[in-house]
C-alpha cells in the first residue's frame, strides 16, 4: 500500500485513519507479533481502557500496537502527525528543517527535531551490495560541508570542514559517506568494497583515485583545472548534480549540520535520490518506503544527545 496522494486525506489529520494506514503498510498480510514474530496467535485486544489499535499475542503473552518495534515506539506524538512528517520529508527535495516541521505539525521544536532524526534513521539503506558491474559507469567525487576555520569569526578551533565522498551509478543510485579525510588510504577500502571490479570508474584528476582506479574495468578522468568537464564518456556531472541538491539542502534549508549527525543527513538525501521520480517512484510511494524502513529500528533521544556523543 502507498500513502494517499492528497494531503487532505484523513490519514494526515485523523489518528484512527492514520493508524489504519500505517497498519496496512506495515502488515499487508495481517498483524504479526513484533516480540516473537508469530502470525496465527495474534488477535485484537478489546476494552475501552486500552483504546483502538492494541493487539495481543497468545503465544508470548505480550500486548502491542503497530508502533512497537519501529522508530515510533514510545512516542507520544499522534500517528497522523507522524505520517504527515514522513510525507513532507520524503517529498521535499531539499529537505525540511525541524523548525518547519515544528510549525506545520504543531509540535514542540524538540519533538520535531527528534522526529526528523528518527525519520532519517528509517531512510537509512539496508542494501550494501556492489555498485556498477559489467558495462556500467560509476562516478566518484568528494565535497566538503561547513566553512573553513580561517573564514569564521568565532570558534576557529572547532572542526567543521567535514569531508563527504559519494558514489553515483549513472541512471541508478547514490551512496554517500562522511569520511575522516580525502586520501587514498581512507577511500580505497570504501571503493573496493562498494564497486564491482568490472565497472567503468570515472573521476576527476584527484591523485587519490590514480592507483585505486587501476583495480576496475576502466578508469578515465577529467581535468577540471583546465575547464575540461566532458571527454567522451568521461565526466563527473552526475555526482556533481547530486552534490548540488545536497548543498542547496544543507545551506538553504538546514543552514548548519553538526559533524555528529552529518551521516544521518546523507542518508536522507541519498534516500530521496535513490527513490526519485526519474526511477518511477512517486512522492507517496517514497514516503511509504520510508515508513516501511521505520520497522525493526529504534532510535532513542539519548544516543542523539550531542553532549553524550562529545563525551563518548
Amino acid at each position: 500500500m502507498t500513502l494517499p496522494a492528497s494531503l487532505a486525506h484523513p490519514c494526515y489529520h485523523d489518528d484512527d485513519a492514520a493508524r489504519e494506514t500505517f497498519e496496512a503498510i506495515r502488515w499487508p498480510d495481517g498483524p504479526y507479533c513484533p516480540h516473537c514474530g508469530v502470525f496465527d496467535t495474534v488477535a485484537p485486544l478489546g476494552g475501552k481502557s486500552m483504546g483502538p489499535g492494541w493487539y495481543w499475542c497468545n503465544k508470548c503473552r505480550e500486548k502491542f500496537t503497530a508502533r512497537v518495534g519501529s522508530v515510533m515506539e514510545r512516542s507520544h506524538t499522534p500517528m497522523h502527525k507522524w505520517l504527515l512528517a514522513f510525507r513532507l520529508m520524503a517529498s521535499s527535495k531539499k529537505g525540511m528543517s525541524a523548525h518547519q516541521l515544528h510549525r506545520m505539525l504543531g509540535v514542540s521544536y524538540k519533538a520535531a527535531w527528534f522526529m526528523a532524526h528518527r525519520i532519517r534513521e528509517a531512510m537509512r539503506p539496508t542494501d550494501d551490495g556492489h555498485f556498477g558491474g559489467e558495462g556500467k559507469f560509476v562516478e566518484a567525487d568528494e565535497t566538503y560541508v561547513g566553512g573553513k576555520a580561517k573564514n569564521r569569526a568565532y570558534a576557529k578551533t572547532l572542526p567543521s570542514h567535514e569531508a563527504v565522498m559519494s558514489l553515483v551509478e549513472r541512471g541508478g543510485k547514490v551512496r554517500s559517506r562522511h569520511v575522516a579525510d580525502v586520501s587514498a588510504k581512507t577511500l580505497k577500502p570504501i571503493l573496493v568494497e562498494a564497486i564491482a571490479k568490472d565497472t567503468h570508474f570515472r573521476t576527476d584528476q584527484s591523485p587519490v583515485y590514480t592507483e585505486i582506479g587501476k583495480g576496475f574495468g576502466s578508469h578515465e578522468t577529467v581535468n577540471h583545472s583546465i575547464k575540461e568537464y566532458v571527454r567522451g564518456d568521461a565526466h563527473t556531472n552526475t555526482v556533481e548534480g547530486y552534490f548540488s541538491i545536497f548543498k542547496r539542502g544543507i545551506y538553504g534549508t538546514y543552514h548548519h549540520v553538526s559533524a555528529e549527525h552529518l551521516k544521518r543527513y546523507l542518508c536522507e538525501f541519498d534516500f530521496r535520490y535513490n527513490e526519485r521520480i526519474a526511477l518511477g517512484v512517486s512522492d507517496q510511494e517514497r514516503a511509504a518506503k520510508a515508513i516501511k524502513g521505520a520497522v525493526g529500528r529504534r532510535l532513542t533521544y539519548r544516543p542523539l544527545s550531542r553532549a553524550e556523543q562529545a563525551s563518548a
